[in-house]
């Protein structure tokens, strides 16, 4: 996925950017077959009023309006974003431990790009020596969204966060008492457990488990054949051709002429 282009606002400082996908996906993925053929499960995009498939290029957003749509573009959605819009504004300051996790949503790896590089440093700099976060707005897509920019020793995490009326209240339940020789007990045990966070020492064992099942039956020659696909272009061709030709036999079939006396 290509970097998002985008800037960070903070007073009269202006700093161009570019936000990074912080995480790759490394699971196992599988196609959906159909158990009778071994053949792959499609998906199409089709119009509703005339039943041929569309492409993305033909396809426009539509807010549903008394029984009609109203039609929005991307164009629309351009002209109505402000210059803060565009850019990181930051809001204020504060501790990251003011922030519950549960606001959190994706987080991108800010850098900066030609000219931004001197005030990028120095405001990552001062951030990580005050130890505080940045709470900014921001337009992505089509939603103003709210970020935590984040200093590291070695650059600057842009964590999109949810609004508060997007996070659910937590369940209620009875909190019993909790006995005081107990609690000092649980205490011991957790700071025996107690040591840094090594993400290296961290692996998804059921992937590598996932692998090793594919590997065997590849081994073991356990691969299906798939039943060729057959092209629906054509079915629509034949469909519209048998149509033609019983068009075509109505027009060259003599008419009757009326009997006499009718």
């Amino acid at each position: 996925m290509p970097a998002k282009k985008s800037a960070i606002s903070f007073g009269l400082v202006h700093i161009p950017v570019e936000l990074h996908t912080s995480v790759q996906d490394i699971d196992v993925h599988f196609n959906q077959l159909h158990a009778k053929y071994n053949a792959r499960i499609r998906y199409k995009k089709t119009c509703s009023h005339c039943g041929a498939e569309v492409a993305a290029s033909d396809i426009v957003k539509g807010f549903e309006y008394e029984g009609g749509y109203v039609v929005v573009t991307d164009e629309d959605f351009e002209k109505i974003k402000t210059e803060q819009n565009r850019s990181m504004m930051i809001l204020h300051f504060t501790t990251l431990d003011t922030i519950s996790p549960v606001y959190y949503d994706k987080t991108y790896i800010a850098v900066p790009t030609a000219g931004g590089e001197k005030a990028f440093e120095l405001l990552r700099t001062a951030m990580f020596e005050k130890q505080v976060v940045a709470v900014a707005k921001v337009v992505l897509g089509t939603k103003e969204t709210l970020i935590t920019l984040i200093p590291r020793k070695d650059g600057l995490l842009c964590q999109t966060m949810f609004y508060e009326a997007e996070v659910k209240a937590l369940p209620n339940y009875q909190t019993p008492e909790v006995d005081a020789a107990q609690l000092k007990m649980a205490e011991t045990l957790i700071d025996g457990m107690v040591q840094d966070f090594t993400p290296a020492q961290y692996k998804d064992e059921y992937q590598e488990r996932l692998k090793d099942l594919i590997a065997t039956k590849i081994a073991g020659k356990e691969i299906v054949a798939a039943a060729p696909e057959q092209d629906s272009g054509n079915v629509i061709d034949l469909m519209e051709a048998l149509q033609k030709s019983i068009d075509q036999n109505k027009e060259q079939k003599p008419k009757r002429g009326k009997k006499k006396g009718a």
